[in-house]
């Protein structure tokens, strides 16, 4: 049995040859930034909002797909691709130009889906209409940023929104066979294994496709990274957030795939990057530890479907 199921796998699966993201930076921003919910963003946020791009967002989409798709094929084997736009809320502007930069990755061939990492307040019926008329044949998935189900933890760390928006977005997504990918960070000040298990057990209630791990990073010039500056931000231990990842996974329904463990994060302009060690190092560690607990994804997945009635069945 398999630690875990795969991104990899999944794609695989879904589309039967190696698939692989090539990103995509718009020059966009964030309702929590620009005063329509909020201004200063979320509290771990910094500049260039939290996703780690290098792509130039001065860029056309088609150039910006066609400048890293050769290489990422001849490297990994990649048959078929994603485009993932990344960075910021790539669904908060009008609806017209968003179908235009869409439009672009018709342009490219091999591309058999499209990813738009986005907030939860920034999905509607409309949007998403227009969304699925423009992709056309191709795949959609949202890739939405929770970071916690913990509503007080996400009015802390100024989110802009709570556990609610979350839902509601997700059951209107997949009143359109929209795939769903979900963001969390498993070591957010104030949560607990507790949070951790939650987390767990609520993506599995609905439904989630596919679920995106992230260690909390402290960048400059953002809210963290002034408390971390004056001694103020307690971050959990590696060891913790490793006993944090395994006992998420346990609980995770295992069909939902698992795109990483923990993320990489520029060095440049961060106070605090995965504990100053290599995130594949962090990565092998989660799974020498699974080996060692005998675990796996799925192992404690027993809490839904009527629980209790189980005992007459």
């Amino acid at each position: 049995m398999s630690l875990y199921y795969t991104y990899s796998d999944f794609l695989k699966n879904k589309y039967g040859a190696k698939t692989y993201k090539l990103t995509v930076n718009l020059p966009l921003t964030c309702p929590n930034r620009d005063g329509t919910l909020g201004t200063g963003g979320c509290s771990f946020c910094g500049e260039k909002a939290s996703g780690f791009v290098t792509e130039d967002n001065t860029k056309t989409v088609y150039e910006q797909l066609t400048d890293i798709k050769d290489f990422i094929a001849s490297r990994y084997g990649a048959k078929k691709f994603i485009a993932y736009f990344q960075s910021f809320s790539n669904t908060y502007l009008p609806l017209d130009k968003l179908i235009a930069y869409i439009n672009e990755v018709h342009r490219v061939k091999d591309i058999v889906e499209i990813a738009l990492a986005t907030r939860p307040d920034c999905i509607n019926k409309k949007y998403i209409e227009g969304i699925l008329a423009t992709v056309k044949e191709k795949k959609l998935t949202l890739e939405m940023g929770l970071q916690t189900v913990n509503y007080r933890t996400l009015t802390k760390i100024n989110r802009g929104h709570t556990l609610a928006e979350f839902i509601d977005a997700v059951l209107l997504a997949k009143k359109y066979n929209v795939e769903i990918s979900t963001h969390l960070i498993l070591n957010l000040p104030g949560d607990n294994m507790n949070d951790v298990i939650e987390n767990a057990k609520v993506l599995s209630a609905l439904n989630i496709d596919t679920v995106k791990l992230h260690a909390l990073y402290i960048r400059e010039n953002s809210k963290f990274g002034e408390k971390y500056s004056k001694g103020e931000l307690n971050i959990i231990s590696l060891s913790e957030y490793v006993d944090r990842v395994i006992k998420f996974i346990e609980y995770l329904d295992p069909d939902i795939a698992i795109q990483r463990l923990l993320g990489k994060a520029p060095d440049e302009k961060s106070l605090f990057v995965n504990w100053n060690k290599d995130y594949r190092k962090i990565n092998q560690q989660i799974k020498n530890e699974m080996n060692n607990r005998k675990t796996h994804q799925g192992k404690k997945f027993n809490y839904l479907y009527g629980k209790a009635l189980k005992k007459f069945e």
